[in-house]
């Protein structure tokens, strides 16, 4: 690991001043869990580490005007154990509880699950974000099993990792940021973004600004489920995942949102799924024809066909557990 400069400030005001101008300059040291390796293996070399895990009022769980409103250090297995959160939003607490394995969920943050750096072997091995080498990609021609099956027509192949973006999409969720310009809100949904070059990053942030808070809307007489696909019971990483989040008018979809993780660049939100399922009774049979319709513009990248297969699997089931119907047994 190379020499670097560390600051811990106090509070948000002087976390953006620490900050760099340029990507790779500065880091933020949140949990850390994601971070320290790319150190370790040199992936990213920081002139400076800025540790906010003393600024005040980022650890904290509240309500503001009814929204849930989680500060950026609040960990996952806070929220997969806060009872308020089960019991308001009990997908996002399913998802939280379920990540990674207890010791990482112990240490790992909300804001860090969110900005975390893809999973992607050719980036973790040191060939960039794109993964390209003379002008061509490496993961086009070489093992592609794990990478992108939708969103997979620019530059960009390798699959968004966060397990709670796509819950927090599906809920409407917001998240706050703040930096030298000052404070703003965007959905999670465009917090995301798909990179055409090394030098940009996944997330719609400035090299100097941060995530303060994660704030998930009220969701009454919704119902919700998550659904994710590991080849392991233990700590594994999704082959695909997706979150439902319906509203009901008896056993009639008024509105749906179904997003999927693992698959895209970024969490991919199905508006074909959505507009399937929408003044429809969930039954086996609208379950499938939305999971058809998700993962009717995927395109296998020549190793990861299978991935269509698990992403249609995943969207059927979380629709069938979000209306409270029996999961199909078999292959679905």
């Amino acid at each position: 690991m190379r020499p670097f400069e560390y600051s811990s400030p106090t509070t948000t005001d002087q976390v953006p001043t620490l900050l760099g101008k340029n990507w790779g300059e500065v880091e933020i040291l949140a949990g850390g869990s994601d971070l320290l390796s790319l150190m370790k293996d040199e992936i990213t070399t920081p002139k400076r580490l800025v540790n906010i895990k003393q600024v005040a009022g980022l650890h904290a769980i509240s309500n503001e005007a009814g929204a849930l409103q989680l500060g950026t250090l609040v960990t996952l297995d806070r929220i997969g154990s806060a009872s308020e959160i089960q019991k308001q939003h009990p997908m996002l607490a399913d998802a939280a509880g379920g990540a990674a394995s207890p010791q990482i969920r112990n240490v790992a943050t909300i804001g860090g699950n969110l900005c975390q750096r893809p999973r992607c072997w050719y980036f973790r091995t040191g060939y960039g974000l794109l993964a390209q080498k003379d002008g061509k990609s490496m993961v086009l021609a070489g093992d592609n099993r794990y990478h992108a099956i939708l969103g997979n027509d620019g530059p960009a192949l390798f699959v968004s990792p966060s397990t709670v973006a796509p819950v927090l999409i599906a809920y409407n969720a917001k998240v706050r940021i703040t930096g030298p310009r000052g404070n703003r809100e965007i959905p999670v949904e465009k917090f995301f973004v798909i990179p055409k070059t090394d030098q940009e990053r996944e997330h719609d942030l400035k090299p100097d600004e941060f995530i303060t808070h994660v704030i998930v809307p009220p969701a009454p007489g919704t119902r919700a489920a998550h659904y994710e696909i590991r080849q392991k019971e233990a700590f594994d990483w999704p082959y695909a995942t997706a979150a439902v989040v319906l509203t009901m008018n008896a056993s009639t979809v008024q509105t749906a949102r179904v997003v999927m993780g693992h698959v895209a660049p970024i969490p991919w939100v199905s508006i074909e799924a959505a507009q399937v399922l929408q003044g429809k009774a969930i039954t086996q049979a609208t379950a499938d024809q939305a999971a058809e319709a998700a993962v009717s513009k995927a395109k296998s990248l020549g190793h990861n066909e299978q991935k269509i297969h698990l992403a249609r699997v995943a969207v059927k089931r979380a629709i069938l557990a979000a209306a409270g119907a029996p999961p199909t047994g078999g292959k679905a």
